[in-house]
């Protein structure tokens, strides 16, 4: 079918009640273009301001009810022609209507949708089509609202090929041949039996045609067809993380006067395996995986996906040192596994966060047991034609999977997507503490713990992540999650690193990976992926910091008024702090620890703790880093005493400051990649020096930054395409004259844009503030800030940033 973009001309407002309406309350639509989300321009309230806000769970933004209208011509040489509008994404419990008539619903967020248009239009005529989406209780992190995907409309003849219609897999692979086998669905809505012919062709990457073949389809009236065509690909490029190479499938429906539609797919040709003597493997190479847990918002962006946005997001994260992503706790967008494609990033897709325990108000636990099936039916479809995607994940941390009943469940969604597709391997994020929860309480009786009245898994959650490995490894989660864990071609664990090794002799034949684990515990859990085979690799919650679950990573200090760590920020906190990638794409220190704990940095990393937290007992939950800057500029206290933290995995390292030597320390595995250096303040420069054997191996310096400060504004690139939701990031900073950073000279900073671009949105990583990120004028975080920009057109785009007491800052971008 014929596809073009339905983005642009929607208008959009919080719905209004047609009765309030009637007695003249009103508010006015807005114009938006698609992706949009409509919650991220909500003011925040505290919870005891107003009962409709989310929480913290939902970082205090109001949920609601939004509308959306567009107003589009249908020529009248399109009638007779079979006419559907595709959602990517509407969050949620979208209703549709078209010229006032219903046309449609799809309760889950993040399901792709179609709704069959042709019956309800006016051909030569303008036609209006509505959607209203929900957002109300629904979700433990922030969702976003209102179409937050991209829409299309298709367009094409009685008889098509299917949108999704194309499907291509790679049974067989071998040096000199490979088969890839091209699936085609076939519809005919007409009255006539159709027999026509199919021709596909195989492209690589610089579109030469590598493969052909030709077949013939009958297709009877409203009875689709389906063809196999077994296409040889001669010395197949093979995908890979570390080589992506793809190809490009495209189907032709001929008849006898010529094109009758046609379709193109992109997929790669790539073998897995999976066994506990040798892991995964990919085309017969072992993989470990270094994976990372990341939410759907884009920071700034809230919910609204855009293509550029996702690229940029994988890109900076394989560039950190990860090569699998896991999406928690929903399907994956479009854009993420083109991009997860094109980069060699490893996906693990996830379908549910719930099934019918429900773990919100108001959350998809309701629509479950009606619509699971249609939408792993969508899951899959997207995903099916992407090497990246390796595993899909059946749901996260589901109460159900300690039950028979639970099980059973589990059971049929696994089987679900084995006839679906049954070239991936299947998972579930299963927490043995949560699947337990009703025998919680008398276990920790048992264990003489006192259990305060109303406890339940978040207060567990903010203790010591000892405790949950305890009960996962607990006989009674052996028992309770035997059969749940059976269903699995690999058994997710959530928290339960401490079954790996137990594992290995209760259940030999099991296959795990830590689908979630404490960032805290890379080190030693990094180091029981290496030890056993059947342990394939570890996700840590998080790789990219998120909106919602607020301050779950945020450092504290222990008081007499706090004596533990508490799980959820008050308001106005705003990010979740657990990433090793802040909101902005900014790498904190913890990611550096990461890359060395991996093997894929030998330099050594020094961040600094903040001075007026020193000698403070800090006491935050297992997702919490050290309250750690990469920075030496710390005005005001001179002379304090200070923490300096040095990650290496040499023998040992040196610290000087200002060539002053404090001597060595060792480091390495056997200290946990770490070391910590009490010093005091003096500005200047600050160096780590690693050694092996007792020889130099590496260095790190910061120098303070000196002087009047400097206002510097960065474009990503200097160019972007002025169509097709293309973005460019401009990177605000604050430093010196030589270029050095000034965390501790955060101001306010005032941005505007002219020419062919328009500021989408404009934020900072500070995790608690109750600045918006759809105004012009945004405070620094450590010296950082990020504006996300939007070209509307051909031409140049001028950004200009002024700050107080700095020389105006300007970059140019050319939309092409």
């Amino acid at each position: 079918m014929l596809r073009s973009a339905f983005n642009d001309n929607w208008q959009a407002r919080p719905k209004v009640n047609p009765f309030a309406e009637l007695s003249g309350v009103s508010l006015p639509f807005q114009p938006v273009t698609v992706p949009h989300d409509a919650m991220i321009g909500q003011e925040r309230v505290a919870p005891v301001e107003s009962t409709g806000a989310e929480g913290g769970a939902g970082a205090y933004f109001p949920g609601g009810t939004f509308e959306y209208r567009k107003t589009f011509h249908v020529p009248e040489e399109l009638q007779g022609k079979r006419i559907l509008f595709e959602f990517e994404g509407v969050y949620r419990d979208a209703t549709v209507h078209i010229n006032g008539d219903y046309a449609g619903q799809r309760p889950y967020g993040y399901s792709q949708f179609h709704i069959d248009a042709d019956r309800f239009l006016r051909f030569g005529q303008d036609n209006e089509i509505r959607v209203v989406a929900r957002s109300h209780h629904d979700s433990r992190w922030y969702t976003g609202a209102g179409i937050y995907r991209d829409t299309w409309m298709l367009v094409g003849p009685l008889a098509r090929i299917a949108p999704e219609g194309v499907q291509v897999t790679t049974p067989e692979i071998e040096a000199e041949l490979a088969v890839a086998e091209v699936t085609t669905r076939v519809e005919n809505d007409s009255i006539a039996i159709r027999t026509l012919d199919l021709v596909t062709e195989v492209r690589d990457a610089d579109g030469t045609v590598v493969a052909t073949d030709a077949t013939r389809i009958t297709v009877l009236p409203g009875e689709p067809a389906t063809a196999r065509q077994r296409v040889y690909v001669p010395n197949p490029s093979l995908w890979s993380p570390d080589a992506p190479d793809l190809y490009t499938a495209a189907v032709t429906l001929k008849d006898a006067d010529g094109q009758v539609d046609s379709e193109s797919v992109t997929f790669g040709i790539r073998s897995l395996q999976l066994d506990p003597r040798r892991g995964l493997r990919i085309n017969g190479e072992s993989v470990k995986l270094r994976g990372a847990c990341i939410h759907h918002d884009n920071g700034p962006l809230g919910a609204a996906t855009f293509a550029r946005a996702e690229e940029r997001r994988v890109r900076l994260l394989k560039d950190a040192g990860f090569n699998a992503i896991r999406m928690s706790h929903h399907p994956a967008s479009k854009a993420m596994l083109d991009s997860c494609d094109r980069l060699g990033m490893l996906v693990v897709d996830e379908a549910f966060d719930m099934w019918t325990s429900a773990k919100s108000d108001f959350d998809y636990s309701l629509n479950f047991p009606e619509w699971w099936e249609r939408d792993i039916e969508a899951m899959v479809a997207k995903d099916v034609n992407h090497p990246s995607v390796i595993m899909y994940s059946i749901g996260n941390e589901i109460p159900e999977t300690g039950s028979p009943v639970g099980a059973a469940q589990g059971r049929a969604l696994a089987e679900k997507v084995r006839s679906l597709d049954s070239t991936r391997y299947v998972t579930n994020g299963i927490n043995g503490t949560l699947a337990v929860m009703s025998d919680l309480a008398a276990m920790r009786q048992q264990a003489g713990q006192r259990v305060d009245e109303g406890e339940g898994i978040n207060t567990l959650m903010a203790d010591p992540g000892a405790a949950m490995n305890a009960i996962s490894s607990s006989e009674l989660v052996t028992q309770r999650t035997a059969e749940s864990f059976g269903v699995l071609d690999v058994a997710g664990m959530n928290y339960a690193e401490s079954r790996y090794a137990l594992d290995r002799e209760l259940f030999p034949n099991r296959v795990i990976v830590g689908t979630e684990t404490f960032p805290t515990r890379i080190d030693g859990n990094w180091k029981l992926v290496k030890q056993h085979a059947h342990v394939i690799g570890d996700f840590t919650w998080t790789g990219w910091d998120y909106l919602g679950e607020v301050g779950v990573g945020r450092p504290q200090y222990l008081t007499p008024e706090t004596p533990r760590p508490a799980f959820m920020a008050p308001y106005p906190y705003l990010v979740a702090g657990c990433g090793d990638i802040d909101i902005t794409g900014h790498r904190r220190p913890a990611s550096y620890y990461r890359e060395i704990v991996f093997g894929l940095r030998d330099q050594p990393y020094l961040a600094v703790q903040q001075p007026q937290h020193h000698g403070k007992t800090f006491a935050a939950t297992p997702w919490a880093w050290s309250d750690t800057v990469a920075s030496w500029t710390w005005p005001g206290f001179e002379d304090v005493p200070v923490t300096v933290e040095v990650y290496s995995d040499a023998d040992e390292v040196e610290l000087l400051v200002n060539g002053r030597s404090l001597g060595r320390q060792p480091v390495g595995e056997g200290h946990r990649f770490r070391t910590a250096f009490e010093t005091a303040y003096q500005p200047g420069e600050l160096e780590a020096i690693a050694y092996r054997g007792g020889e130099p191996a590496g260095r790190i310096s910061v120098r303070s930054a000196t002087g009047p400060v400097q206002l510097r504004a960065e474009a990503d690139r200097p160019t972007v395409t002025a169509h097709g939701g293309d973005l460019v990031y401009v990177t605000l900073a604050l430093t010196d004259a030589d270029g050095t950073l000034d965390a501790a000279a955060d101001r306010m900073v005032n941005l505007e844009v002219t020419g062919a671009g328009t500021l989408l949105a404009f934020g900072s990583a500070d995790p608690c503030t109750e600045e918006r990120f759809d105004a012009k004028d945004r405070r620094t975080y450590q010296g950082r800030a990020i504006a996300v920009i939007r070209p509307t057109g051909v031409g140049e785009i001028w950004i200009t940033a002024t700050a107080p007491g700095c020389d105006v800052a300007q970059t140019t971008v050319t939309a092409t």
